[in-house]
């Protein structure tokens, strides 16, 4: 019996017993459309969140409290004269500036809504990409003045202002009156996650927010190169004034790169060793249903044997039936896969990256899976005695 004749006879034992064969493939099914799914949606994300990364320069850094630390953090780890003396004492340094954040009411004449409240400077607007659709961003002028402007997400202008421009109207936040001096695009990034976010000045946030504290500060240099000593040196300056060694940590592009290829990772190593479980129960389902085959067709065996059949083309035809039954789930497994892949990434508005290389691999591991659980049941075949399997009934 050739190649092809082996496939054949295999198949129509499948199909004879359809709904059983999906059943026992079922492990494999989870198992390979759990690795397609989860490659496919953490290659995606991370791809999405390096393009989203590269906006913001290979010369930005941040530094925030250590919060690995046993004392909880005081409010009083950033100031503003922190951020005055920084900048005076760091000459590598073109930008720097603090950064605050909460959720609050926000009111117009007739509308309520939640959104996310960020206090800043005026140099915000050169280390991130942000989009001006109307007015302005905050100036200097602004915040060194404590002037009760905002600058809003247009989405969250629309919601506030259906019939009109929001631009010159008020606002209440946590009943301070605010006048809209900016409208922003919104911000459909990974990192946003459909957040709505107004911007005010970091000082009159600190006013409205006296119980608040800066919770981060970000700098930027003139140069990829000048990023670690200006880092370095603002969390001295800082450790200095504030008489605390490893308060601070710094962290600049390159570490932030760094730390979400470890998340993902980790996140595709813990759903791998998953999918392995399932793959491994699934390839037992396969071996024990290919032991009961060989069981309840002894006597065709038997008379296969009788007929010329040598012990190899018997060893051949059951593993090539375990070999396509494992192809078959893995095959549905690959379909739900990529489908649970596109549906979760839409979910999570990142484009899935479903590589043929992965594609490729599920299908050679569930050849793989058939063959080292399709060897035992095929062996047992080989093996049987033609006359005593002529004699079973």
């Amino acid at each position: 019996m050739n190649l092809s004749e082996s496939i054949r006879v295999a198949w129509d034992s499948i199909r004879a017993n359809m709904l059983r064969s999906i059943l026992t493939t079922l492990g494999i099914m989870i198992g390979i459309a759990a690795v397609i799914a989860v490659v496919a949606v953490g290659q995606g994300g991370q791809q999405s969140i390096m393009k989203e990364m590269e906006q913001f320069g290979s010369n930005l850094f941040y530094i925030t409290v250590d919060w690995r630390r046993d004392e909880l953090p005081t409010g009083r780890e950033f100031t503003m004269n922190d951020i005055e003396i920084i900048k005076a004492n760091v000459p590598e340094l073109e930008y720097l500036l603090p950064c605050a954040q909460t959720f609050s009411t926000i009111k117009s004449r007739d509308k309520v809504k939640t959104a996310q409240v960020f206090g800043t400077e005026a140099d915000y607007a050169h280390l991130h990409p942000l989009e001006i659709t109307a007015g302005r961003f905050l100036n200097n002028s602004d915040c060194l003045g404590k002037r009760r402007v905002v600058v809003i997400d247009e989405e969250l202008a629309q919601e506030l202002f259906p019939r009109t421009s929001a631009l010159g109207k008020r606002i209440i936040i946590d009943n301070q009156t605010m006048v809209v001096c900016g409208l922003l695009k919104a911000d459909n990034s990974i990192f946003s996650m459909g957040t709505k976010v107004i911007y005010i000045p970091m000082r009159v946030w600190l006013d409205i927010y006296p119980g608040g504290s800066i919770s981060y500060i970000e700098g930027g240099t003139r140069s990829p190169e000048e990023v670690k000593t200006a880092m370095q040196s603002s969390v001295k300056i800082l450790e200095k004034r504030h008489h605390s060694e490893d308060l601070y940590q710094g962290m600049d592009m390159e570490q932030e790169i760094q730390a979400v290829n470890k998340v993902t990772g980790v996140m595709t190593l813990v759903i791998g060793i998953i999918a392995g479980f399932s793959l491994l129960v699934g390839g037992i389902g396969v071996m024990n249903i290919m032991l009961v085959s060989v069981t309840e067709r002894t006597r065709e065996i038997g008379l296969r044997m009788a007929l010329g059949a040598r012990r190899r083309d018997i060893l051949l035809q059951f593993l090539i039936e375990a070999v396509v039954l494992c192809l078959l789930g893995g095959i549905i497994g690959m379909a739900l896969g990529i489908g649970g892949a596109f549906l979760i990434s839409a979910l999570a508005k990142w484009p899935p990256l479903v590589s043929w290389t992965t594609v490729l691999l599920a299908f050679t591991f569930s050849a793989t899976i058939g063959i080292i659980f399709g060897i035992l049941p095929a062996n047992q075949a080989a093996n049987l005695d033609p006359i005593e399997a002529l004699r079973r009934d």
